[in-house]
Order: C-alpha cells, then sequence, then structure tokens
C-alpha cells in the first residue's frame, strides 16, 4: 500500500490507540532520572526507551506512534537492533521532535517562541531515512495578566505552520503543538478564552501555507483551570469545554486531536480524555500523545535496575491500556466492572 500523509495520520489515531511522546531532551529526561537516582548517560536513556518499546503487548494493542528525541532514532538496542526498528516492528510509527525548544520573545516579557526553522528542510528529508512518518514543534503560551499577546500568539503560529509546510513536503505528517500551560492562577474559562483564540489564528495560518489538514495532526491542551486556580473543574466540565472550544475552532477534516497531559496527574489526564469521548459528538479522534502520565509510573518501578524491567513493563503497559480505553470512552466503565 503506498504510504500517503492521509494514511499516515490516519493510523497515528487508529481506533484504541495513541502516541507515546518519548522525546524529552536530555535536560528534561535528566530531571526524571533524577528523581529515581540514576544517572542519565546515552546507555540509560537507551536501555530505558528499549524496555518500553520491548513492552509487545501495550506497544501492539495500544500505541499507535511514538515520538523520539534524536539520540535516540539514531540509538540501537543492546541487541543491536535500531530503536526505531522495535518500534515499527511493534506495528507503530516512528515520529520525531523537530523544534529547538522555546526561547523568550524579545519585547514581549514572559512570552516564549519556539525555534528550529533553519536548515528544518535537511533535517526532515535525513529524519524520513533515519524511519521517521511523522514530527512534533509545540509552541508555550503562558496565560498570565496582560499575556498572552496577539504578537506571541501570531508569530508561535506562523512557526507552526511554516514548520507544517516543510513537514508536508518532506512527506512527514505534523503534529502542530500548540500548548497552553496551566501552571498560573487562571480559571477553565481563561484557559477557553486563549486556546480558542490561539486555534483560531493557527488555523488561518495553516491555511495561509496550504498546509493540507487531512495530513495533520493536532496536539493541544485540553481546557482546565490553572494549577494555582482555587476552583478545579470536574471531569466532565472539562470534556464539555475542551468539545465546546473546538467545534468552534478545529475544522473536522482534521484526522484527529492527540492531547497533550500538561502536567494533570496520570488519572485526571485519563479521567478527562475519557469523559470527552464518553460524551461524543465531534468529527475528529479524540486520542493522546503522553509524555509523563504514560511513563511515570514504568520509570519509578524501573529505576535503572535491570531486574525490574518486568515491572517497569507491567506499570507501562497499565497505564497504555487505561488510555486506549479512554479513546473509547470505557475506562470509567472498566474501572467499575475491575472494582
Amino acid at each position: 500500500m503506498t504510504e500517503t500523509l492521509e494514511s499516515i495520520a490516519q493510523a497515528m489515531v487508529a481506533s484504541g490507540k495513541g502516541i507515546l511522546a518519548a522525546d524529552e531532551s536530555s535536560g528534561t529526561i535528566k530531571k526524571r532520572f533524577d528523581s529515581i537516582n540514576v544517572e542519565s548517560t546515552a546507555d540509560s536513556r537507551r536501555d530505558y526507551r528499549e524496555m518500553l518499546f520491548r513492552t509487545e503487548e501495550a506497544m501492539k494493542k495500544y500505541i499507535s506512534g511514538v515520538i523520539l528525541y534524536d539520540e535516540t532514532i539514531r540509538q540501537k538496542a543492546k541487541d543491536g537492533t535500531p530503536l526505531v526498528d522495535l518500534i515499527r516492528k511493534a506495528g507503530s510509527i516512528p515520529g520525531i521532535k523537530v523544534d529547538t525548544g522555546a526561547t523568550d520573545m524579545p519585547g514581549f516579557p514572559g512570552e516564549k517562541i519556539t525555534e528550529g526553522l533553519d536548515g528544518l528542510g535537511k533535517r526532515l528529508a535525513e529524519y524520513y531515512d533515519l524511519g521517521a512518518r511523522f514530527a512534533k514543534w509545540r509552541a508555550v503560551i503562558d496565560i498570565a495578566a496582560g499575556i498572552p499577546t496577539r504578537t506571541c500568539l501570531e508569530a508561535n503560529a506562523e512557526a507552526l505552520a511554516r514548520y507544517a509546510a516543510l513537514c508536508q513536503q518532506a512527506k512527514i505528517v505534523p503534529i502542530v503543538e500548540p500548548e497552553v500551560l496551566m501552571d498560573g492562577g487562571h480559571d477553565i474559562d481563561r484557559c477557553f478564552e486563549v486556546t480558542e483564540e490561539t486555534l483560531r489564528i493557527l488555523f488561518d495560518r495553516l491555511a495561509a501555507h496550504r498546509v493540507r489538514l487531512e495530513g495533520t495532526v493536532l496536539k493541544p491542551n485540553m481546557v482546565i483551570a490553572g494549577k494555582k486556580c482555587g476552583k478545579q473543574a470536574s471531569a466532565e466540565e472539562v470534556a464539555e469545554k475542551t468539545i465546546a472550544c473546538f467545534k468552534r475552532t478545529v475544522p473536522a477534516s482534521i484526522p484527529g486531536i492527540v492531547f497533550l497531559s500538561g502536567g494533570q496527574s496520570d488519572e485526571d489526564a485519563t479521567a478527562h480524555l475519557n469523559a470527552m469521548n464518553a460524551i461524543g459528538g465531534f468529527p475528529w479522534k479524540m486520542s493522546f500523545s503522553y509524555g509523563r502520565a504514560l511513563q511515570a509510573a514504568p520509570l519509578k518501578a524501573w529505576s535503572g535496575e535491570t531486574q525490574n524491567v518486568p515491572a517497569g513493563q507491567k506499570a507501562f503497559l497499565h497505564r497504555a491500556k487505561m488510555n486506549g480505553l479512554a479513546t473509547l470512552g470505557d475506562w470509567k466503565a472498566a474501572l467499575e466492572k475491575a472494582a
């Protein structure tokens, strides 16, 4: 079968599956390893990710794709098999993070712009040869007094659109990730307002750059109150407001929305996704692209010890399965049945 952007995007949002975000930068994964008192080296990072990718049941049943970091897409397992081949063998799609991180936006205190467009076309061609069939670029939008400004939203949307157009030219599906952060004290209605404006501007720029939405996947935040807000919404309210916001802004031609967990607890990320799919009535697949919400439990269970690999894999399978059920709206019922 000929691989097209559309067929890859559809496979990325296959029913009952979601995406494992294993694209932590060297700095981020060092912090995660510090939390379990494991030294972050090329070998320890490889061993940890190999453990996840060799969790056969999780990868085959619940993981449609894996976002990799530049180091990881080039690494080989202990037996010499490229990690990319482990992912493909499990029927999952390898992807790659291509932005080079967010930096302070000159003249706009408290706001960030994501970099990485320089030389991106050449990097994408190399990543395609290494096996990547989708990519990811993250824009960071903070909410605080007087921000985000329209300038910040427009600059980040323009960068996302340019990145997406370059991806499609390279036969790679772009995941566009405009993340409205949940770090502040804002309420859920303020998050709705900012998320709506962010998505309106994003889809305007994607259209201006002639990005084919059928071959694009959206990775947004959920509409949720900030962590410091005294009033936290129920899972049902988060689901209702997120669906309402996206129905206003996201074209039906987008094959799927894969949410980031963005600092939510493992269970909250699953409960919110499940509540959305239990409500239903939207044109896109609603799935997940979780990093920490899939990995926190297996990382702790593994703790850098070879003898703990089965425990780490068991924890990963459990989190993958729970989120797979949430993509079908079946998670809550499965929990009640188990109880």
